[in-house]
């Protein structure tokens, strides 16, 4: 959950790994650091705190050379501070390396190595690498075949990036479970570990699979296996531009990506649509689609945001494609042995398509049989690699650490794929084009419930202070209540729930009074008038109510504090536009209480490591 970036060639280093740095800073800001190799030494600047701080440090130290590595750190071993910032150093500082997962067997390593005369500085588990590494280049005669030598005694996970000054001229990237993106220039090259990093400088990149070292100079990259296998890649192009990961004139990439989703969910859309077939069409599946047809069952599996998709996923699935389905969360999903055979169909959701767990549940699936699909964002990413077939989101880069758009996306991409096998099972002709037309006007009623953004603020002045928030809805609003408390709590540091509006009644009724804010999505569909139950029964022990409504519904004025109204929309589509309000509550509490939306503290956007 760090970010990596490294550069080789005839340019100044460090302003290009600071800058790298900037951009994947939402993947960590606990601290941050840079190696640059100077001539026959390593120079090693660290600081804690954010990316500017680490740039006021170094502005008047002389640090110029070609050749570097910068490190953005979100913790795991060892506190956040100067001292555990990365890069790490071996004993004779002969080396620095970067690293972004976990050693598992840090500790038997350490012990070892502490016993061979080996001195540790540091907190973390990185620094066992450094040490493994520096004792292997004592026997060997290349950085390379150290790295190799090292890597084959790690168990975990690592995105690693190292240069030595013995060898100058030369970086070496290595993964296993944790991305690595190689960006190709004239005379110069990248790494990172993600590709936004890489956008100024390069479109032109090849990804790292498991287990592959990249040896880089400045003629040219060589990528082998941990074995000394050498391994042909191919080259991709990136598909965003600049303007896609700049703020765009917005105060925060979270404003930014909340306001862009009427575009990001027709993108999600766009070519896919049949209108007059009333179906879509999904390419990246198209070889696969028997088996999501005859599947027995299909298993949802996804963590945070993407899991409470997936929950909606489920409820579409079921309704108009008659599959019995199940999510789960991918964190559980290896450990405990779940039942999959060659009739069930595993579908994993993830922005990044990175993520730890989600990939693992990808592998044990896999290895049981099934069929595994992925449903992510970022093109060439692990998930979309490693699955049968699956269907990128194309929202665009999300910068913000509190997923928007990609849920919207995540949402509108599995309305598509139940529209496409639900047309080929029972729903009619006649349904299948209302289902488009309600698609295609998604969008503008998205643009209409995002005009509540004043509104919002105006209530966001009144709760900013509380302490605690329950968020109520039934069917598809169920999820969206879960999405709503998530958003809260991540950036806003209020703790906030989200249940089932009926199981108020089994407990959490018990926190209710005058200081208790109580939001409910309350649209108009068949549980309307037991959602208006559950609200009489918050104001009957004084709580405050903040009801998303439908446009047009003045009855529930009577029974709330606030409105906040949107579009009438069908309620397989409703949490696309329902979400909306709750998004911007979160921004705007969070905003008011000073709060750093786009990088709320102990998260990160891509979560790498378990």
């Amino acid at each position: 959950m760090c970010g990596i970036v490294g550069y080789i060639g005839t340019r100044e280093a460090v302003p290009i790994l600071l800058d790298g740095l900037r951009r994947l800073e939402y993947r960590g800001y606990d601290s941050a650091g840079l190696a640059i190799v100077a001539g026959d030494r390593v120079l090693v600047e660290k600081k804690a705190g954010k990316i500017a701080d680490l740039a006021s440090y170094v502005a008047d130290r002389d640090l110029r050379g070609s050749v570097g590595i910068g490190h953005t750190r979100w913790a795991t071993h060892g506190e956040p501070n100067d001292l555990n910032a990365h890069p790490h150093v071996d004993c004779k500082g002969e080396l620095a390396v970067i690293h972004n997962g976990i050693v598992e067997n840090y500790a038997a390593l350490k012990a070892e190595l502490v016993s061979k005369g080996h001195r540790f500085t540091t907190e973390t588990d990185t620094e066992v690498l450094a040490h493994l590494i520096e004792e292997h280049y004592q026997n060997n005669g290349s950085l390379e075949q150290a790295l190799r030598a090292a890597l084959l005694q790690v168990e975990g996970t690592f995105g690693i990036a190292v240069v030595s000054r013995r060898e100058p001229d030369v970086l070496l990237a290595a993964r296993r479970g944790s991305p690595l993106v190689i960006g190709l220039g004239e005379g110069e090259y990248f790494v990172a570990s993600d590709p936004t990093a890489l956008v100024p400088y390069t479109r032109d990149v090849t990804y790292l699979d498991d287990d592959e070292v990249a040896v880089i100079r400045r003629d040219g990259v060589l990528i082998k296996t941990l074995r000394d296998e050498q391994v042909e890649k191919k080259v991709e192009r990136l598909a965003f531009d600049l303007e896609r990961i700049e703020k765009g004139g917005y105060e925060h990439y979270m404003l930014k990506e909340i306001m862009e989703q009427p575009q990001t969910i027709r993108d999600s859309m766009r070519g896919r649509l049949l209108p007059e077939e009333g179906t879509a069409k999904l390419g990246g599946i198209q070889h696969e689609i028997p088996s999501l047809l005859y599947a027995r069952r299909i298993l949802l599996t996804a963590c945070g945001t993407s899991w409470h998709a997936a929950l909606i996923g489920e409820y579409l699935i079921e309704e108009f494609v008659r599959t019995p389905v199940e999510v789960e969360y991918a964190s559980e999903f290896r450990y405990r042995d779940p039942v999959i055979d060659r009739d069930t169909v595993v579908i994993v959701i993830s922005q990044s398509g990175e993520t730890a767990d989600t990939l693992a549940a990808v592998r044990e699936a896999k290895r049981k049989g099934a069929k595994v699909f992925g449903i992510c964002n970022v093109v060439g990413s692990s998930i979309a690699r490693e699955t049968d077939a699956g269907i990128y989101l194309h929202a665009g880069p999300e910068i913000g650490v509190a997923s928007t758009k990609a849920f919207t996306s995540q949402v509108t991409v599995l309305t598509l794929l139940t529209l496409l096998l639900g047309r080929m099972r029972s729903l009619s002709a006649a349904q299948g084009r209302q289902m488009v037309a309600e698609l295609q006007a998604l969008p503008g009623k998205v643009e209409a419930a995002l005009q509540t953004s004043d509104a919002v603020r105006e209530i966001a002045q009144q709760y900013k202070d509380a302490h605690n928030f329950l968020y109520l809805g039934r069917g598809y609003n169920f999820p969206v209540a879960l999405e709503g408390a998530l958003k809260l709590k991540e950036i806003s540091y209020i703790h906030a729930e989200g249940y089932p509006a009926a199981e108020m009644k089994h407990g959490p009724i018990a926190l209710i009074d005058e200081n208790m804010p109580v939001v409910f999505i309350a649209t108009r569909d068949a549980t309307y008038d037991k959602i208006l139950s559950n609200i009489q029964e918050v104001k009957a022990r004084r709580g405050r109510v903040i009801a998303v409504a439908t446009e047009g519904d003045t009855e529930i004025q009577r029974y709330v504090d606030h409105v906040l109204y949107v579009p009438e929309t069908p309620p397989y589509l409703n949490p696309i536009v329902s979400i909306v309000p709750l998004q911007l509550l979160a921004y705007h509490i969070a905003v008011l209480r000073g709060c750093n939306v786009d990088q709320p503290r102990n998260l990160a956007k891509s979560v790498t490591v378990e």
